[in-house]
């Protein structure tokens, strides 16, 4: 299974491409501050990736509890197990501080010449994210490039995508797709983006937007949620670095428009760090959401 670091290494080459009680957090640099998180925050634990690696997702899941989030988006299965960890094992930690994971970030490299191998992995994966409690299961990148790919090859992931989120329909979860920004670019004058919503069944495989790689790539978040309001059932909130530090991205109407939508499922992601303290900078993300008034 290809991770996210690996492929983001590869799509960068490519493109040269209700109120809880107040916890306490002492960040890398020292500091600790009080948080009172007031609504439900969703965090992707890729943010966290490092301190996965060097601390244990242990004290990573103690850390993200402490900081106020409560809904977990994974980052890591590989034969059958989370993190490491058993299912059942994985959800009594996260339960135990508070938290439920709804959805995880899982992918398989596919061929036609593999396809009966792929599915069995992920009837497997399935079976282990039913058992963490998760609500959906996600695709987080394809391979793809507007220079090297048709719309055929476009169409036979649209295919697979449709064939896994029927197995995942079967079993009471949900299958969808994140995007970054390669997939706002076009193919014979198509936006890939655009075919994959067009050419996938809307009742089996939906979409989970991230508004950076959106914005990035040259694309409109808000005119997608309310264009395709079925289309859509998660959402990345995320910025160049910690949420709201760039200044450039208007999450006001991202929000205004995901709650028309009646979107209840959102996870903050942060990939880069100003002062590389990703512990501080997943904090400074709750902050800026958790006292936006807009934020629901």
């Amino acid at each position: 299974m290809q991770n996210r670091r690996d492929f983001l290494k590869q799509a960068s080459l490519v493109l040269a491409g209700g109120m809880v009680a107040p916890r306490l957090l002492t960040s890398c640099a020292g500091k600790t501050t009080a948080a009172v998180p007031t609504k439900t925050i969703g965090l992707q634990l890729y943010s966290l990736r490092e301190m996965v690696k060097d601390d244990g997702i242990q004290k990573v899941l103690e850390t993200v509890s402490k900081i106020g989030y409560t809904n977990l988006e994974t980052a890591d299965y590989n034969d059958g197990k989370i993190y490491g960890l058993a299912p059942s094992e994985f959800k009594k930690i996260v339960a135990d501080l508070g938290m439920k994971t709804t959805s995880a970030h899982l992918s398989q490299t596919y061929t036609k010449d593999t396809e009966a191998d792929v599915m069995a992995w992920w009837d497997r994966a399935i079976d282990a994210h039913n058992e963490i409690g998760a609500k959906y299961i996600v695709q987080p990148w394809l391979p793809i490039t507007a220079e090297k790919n048709t719309l055929d090859d476009v169409k036979m992931y649209c295919d697979y995508f449709n064939s896994v989120g029927y197995k995942a329909a079967a079993s009471s979860i949900a299958f969808g797709y994140h995007n970054h920004n390669f997939e706002f670019e076009k193919i014979d004058d198509i936006l890939i983006y655009d075919f994959m919503l067009d050419n996938v069944s809307p009742n089996h495989v939906f979409f989970e937007l991230d508004v950076y790689w959106c914005i990035v790539g040259g694309g409109d978040p808000v005119a997608y949620l309310r264009q395709r309001p079925s289309q859509f059932k998660a959402i990345h909130i995320k910025d160049e670095k910690e949420i709201g530090a760039s200044g450039q991205i208007d999450f006001k109407p991202i929000f205004e428009q995901m709650k028309a939508n009646n979107i209840k499922d959102w996870y903050v992601e942060v990939e880069q760090y100003t002062n590389n303290d990703p512990v501080a900078s997943v904090q400074e993300s709750f902050t800026y959401l958790n006292e936006a008034e807009y934020v629901y």
